[in-house]
């Protein structure tokens, strides 16, 4: 058992790795507000319906109370009839506004939760693209899951049962006051009880549950890259290793488990003891005032019957109040994004011209760390422009760079005089387009992927686009051609066909600028040849930076600039660069053995 100190974090989980934000108290304030604010009808429909389902839960107790009443007082007219008739209707009636409030409840979850799912993809997609490579695949992918999956709970359930026992307490305490007035005091005997229990409960709470969330980030993390690494962690003899990491964070995830169990463990006796003092307090007070003649026998019937069913609303707020812990801390990593500011750019920025310059940009992806230093190209309009060197230069940073995805930290990247990171994404993407090694292929028909690119575009030149990177004679054979599902769970496409799609994308897209980043590095030598002069066709005219892994690629541009260090260290056409015998010169000759 774990004791009052929460645990330490293990120096091996990710706690300085860079990570979306989680949203600050305002912001979830602020988007809980706006969620209020769509469903303010529903809501307040639900509040209605309650508190008639309530109203008609004390009719039973009012009736008992007078009944005993009666009897106390040796009154021979019980009205034992109308007493059962007006109970039964109050049950049917308390029944149907029951089932109202919880179809209207499990409405308005419904609702909020996909509200909530719209709203964290679409703010989402409109980051910009570097803060999600950055932040990284675990992360991402435990808010989208696991934050999602505990909030759903949360959503269909403690939002509307939260609202249920405030207002069935208030009610409560509300009905003991008017009918048994000199006992609604004794509620306040168990207060302080349930006020230091609380505090100090939800004093520890919320940051256990954060540490929590962060652990399972860093578990979920640890096992993605295990997994998309697994070829080279096998290869360099890494499991050992990589298991030990993983282990070490899921002991420190499962140590904050404990942690909030033990905090839970606690509040439940407070919890049972304030119900047990409720209940005592009003049996004994009242029972001292019916001896003493201040209240009668009918009025103690009633106030304990009350009291009693005050337990139900005091469990239903503090189950579901602690559940709102784990969700405000799921809410608060989901609407996190909205404290990034979004990637908008000024739209009176326009580009004049095609012309792409990189001048003496710096860029790093830690501060104080440059991947990139001086750097300075020029690429002139329909000009291919080929970037190499060894692996680590920086040659796919300079290409995210040239193709609006980075800001430089210093310098300038501008397209026809427009500085790139002023432009809005939209209009970036509309002129320059990456196609890297990364492929993606979405669950749908083959016809929705290539819509991705233009949604507007007609069967026609979907075939064409498939055409012109020689993907239409697999296509055609398809089952249902167009509209045959692929992805998970349709047609397994193969890494090359899944690749020709991305690419057909990209001839719907028709940027005029194309950051190539070993676009066909999937395919065999023999079939990338094939596609790369059939993309030839599709390119002409247009600017293309390649990143070229494979030196044939170099050797068709008309402009090279070696990367080195961070640094382009030669700039010129091939023949030039082999005449000069530098760096470029080396890898041509070990590229041709």
């Amino acid at each position: 058992m774990i004791g009052l100190a929460p645990p330490e974090y293990d120096p091996a989980a990710p706690t300085t790795a860079e990570t979306l934000p989680v949203g600050a108290s305002a912001t979830v304030r602020a988007y809980v507000r706006e969620l209020f604010q769509r469903h303010r009808r529903a809501f307040l429909l639900l509040i209605g319906v309650n508190t008639l389902a309530v109203t008609a839960s004390m009719v039973g107790p009012y009736l008992l109370g007078d009944l005993v009443e009666s009897v106390s007082e040796e009154s021979r007219e019980l009205h034992l009839e109308r007493t059962i008739g007006l109970f039964a209707v109050a049950l049917l009636v308390q029944a149907f506004f029951v089932r109202q409030v919880r179809l209207r409840g499990a409405i308005l979850g419904e609702r909020m939760l996909a509200d909530l799912r719209e709203d964290f993809l679409v703010r989402s997609v409109g980051l910009p693209p570097g803060v999600l490579e950055r932040a990284g695949t675990g992360d991402l992918l435990s808010r989208i899951t696991t934050d999602v999956d505990r909030l759903a709970n949360a959503m269909r359930e403690a939002v509307p049962q939260l609202a249920i026992g405030v207002v069935w307490a208030g009610l409560l305490v509300g009905g003991l006051a008017v009918t048994a007035p000199p006992l609604a005091p004794a509620l306040l005997l168990a207060v302080p009880v349930l006020v230091i229990g609380c505090r100090w409960y939800f004093k520890r709470a919320p940051s256990a549950y954060r540490s929590e969330a962060a652990g399972y980030a860093a578990v979920a993390a640890a096992l993605a890259e295990t997994v998309d690494a697994g070829r080279t962690v096998e290869a360099h003899r890494l499991g050992a290793r990589r298991v030990e990491q993983s282990e070490r964070r899921i002991k420190e995830w499962t140590a904050w488990e404990r942690y909030t169990l033990y905090l839970r463990s606690l509040l439940f006796p407070v919890i049972n003891a304030t119900h047990i003092i409720v209940l005592c307090s009003v049996l004994m007070i009242g029972g001292v005032f019916a001896l003493q003649g201040w209240i009668g026998v009918g009025q103690l019937t009633t106030g304990a019957l009350i009291a009693q069913m005050l337990v139900d609303p005091l469990n239903i707020i503090l189950r579901w109040y602690d559940e709102m812990q784990v969700a405000h801390v799921s809410l608060a990593r989901l609407v996190g994004v909205r404290d990034i500011e979004p990637d908008a750019g000024d739209d009176s920025v326009r580009p004049d011209g095609r012309a792409v310059l990189a001048d003496d940009v710096h860029f790093g992806y830690r501060a104080g760390v440059d991947v990139l230093r001086e750097v300075s190209l020029a690429v002139e309009p329909g000009s291919r422009v080929a970037l190499v060197g060894p692996s680590g230069a920086g040659k796919s940073t300079l290409g995210r760079l040239l193709a609006g995805i980075y800001g430089p930290r210093t310098g300038r990247v501008t397209l026809g005089g427009a500085e790139l990171a002023r432009m809005p994404a939209e209009d970036v993407r509309a002129h320059v387009a990456l196609v890297n090694q990364e492929h993606h292929v979405f669950v749908g028909s083959l016809r929705d992927n290539l819509l991705l690119a233009r949604t507007g575009a007609s069967d026609a030149e979907l075939w064409a686009a498939l055409g012109a990177v020689d993907a239409g004679d697999w296509a055609r054979v398809l089952d249902d051609e167009l509209d045959t599902e692929v992805g998970s769970g349709g047609f397994a496409l193969t890494p090359a066909q899944a690749q020709q799609i991305a690419l057909a994308r990209l001839v719907l897209a028709d940027p005029h600028t194309l950051v190539l980043d070993e676009a066909t590095s999937l395919l065999d030598p023999r079939a990338a040849r094939h596609l790369e002069r059939s993309l030839a066709r599709v390119l002409d005219g247009r600017t293309v930076v390649a990143i070229a892994h494979r030196l044939h690629t170099a050797h068709d541009a008309d402009v090279i600039a070696v990367v080195e260090n961070g640094r382009i260290s030669e700039l010129g056409s091939h023949d030039e660069l082999v005449g000069a015998d530098g760096a470029y010169a080396a890898l041509w000759r070990s590229w041709h053995g």
